[in-house]
């Protein structure tokens, strides 16, 4: 498979801001009863600044948040939580840039270090060809363990899944998108590279291939 491929990345690159946090948050809201089991996450972050592990804060957060709860039950908020999102939550330059992409025949890839307890609903949300995201554990009974069953979908974890996909398809030609350092590694395999709301200091040094945008204006979708 050859083509064009473009590459997205998703909190703060299509949506205005992480998507995560108001994911755990909107269920507990729904369901306080649960909020109590965030004491079972005090430990993490002091242990983050130890091991610096993203992936195991990540887990150990999402399984104190929503850790026993069923398949189904997951799959219902993460309906709902995808159909409130879509509508406000979402940059209009960003869909306007899948939107061209789209036209122009290109495969559309989205890469996150979010879960995919909700990310593939907004990429089929959006109609992407592809996802690529952080992945979750579930127990043998089928409820939700919550810690990550691999790595975390970020730095140098989304460079070799990216170049993984560019061996299995051999694009001609690859776009990517991002909005953090974190993002650098896997768009410098890019022929042209977009950062989005990124520090001055990330785009200071001349390069061919990465440019800065500035995205700014919230998009207003009607609900699917």
């Amino acid at each position: 498979m050859s083509g064009t491929l473009a590459v997205f990345d998703l909190d703060g690159t299509i949506t205005r801001r992480d998507t995560l946090g108001p994911f755990l948050w909107g269920y507990l809201r729904r369901h306080p009863s649960r909020l109590p089991r965030l004491l079972l996450a005090l430990p993490a972050p002091f242990l983050f600044l130890i091991n610096r592990d993203r992936g195991a804060l990540k887990g150990t957060i999402i399984r104190a948040a929503l850790g026993g709860l069923s398949r189904e039950t997951l799959e219902h908020w993460a309906h709902e939580f995808v159909q409130q999102l879509i509508p406000r939550g979402l940059y209009a330059e960003a869909l306007a840039a899948i939107a061209r992409h789209r036209a122009q025949g290109d495969r559309l890839l989205m890469m996150s270090a979010s879960t995919d307890l909700y990310v593939p609903g907004i990429a089929q949300a959006l109609g992407f060809d592809e996802v690529i995201c952080s992945q979750v554990r579930w127990r043998q009974d089928g409820r939700l363990d919550g810690r990550l069953s691999g790595p975390n979908c970020r730095g140098q974890e989304k460079r070799h899944r990216l170049a993984e996909v560019m061996a299995r398809d051999a694009p001609d030609k690859i776009y990517a998108y991002g909005n953090s350092g974190s993002d650098l590694p896997h768009m410098t395999l890019a022929h042209e590279a977009f950062l989005v709301n990124a520090p001055a200091r990330l785009t200071r040094t001349p390069s061919a291939t990465l440019r800065a945008l500035r995205w700014q204006q919230r998009a207003v979708t009607s609900r699917s």
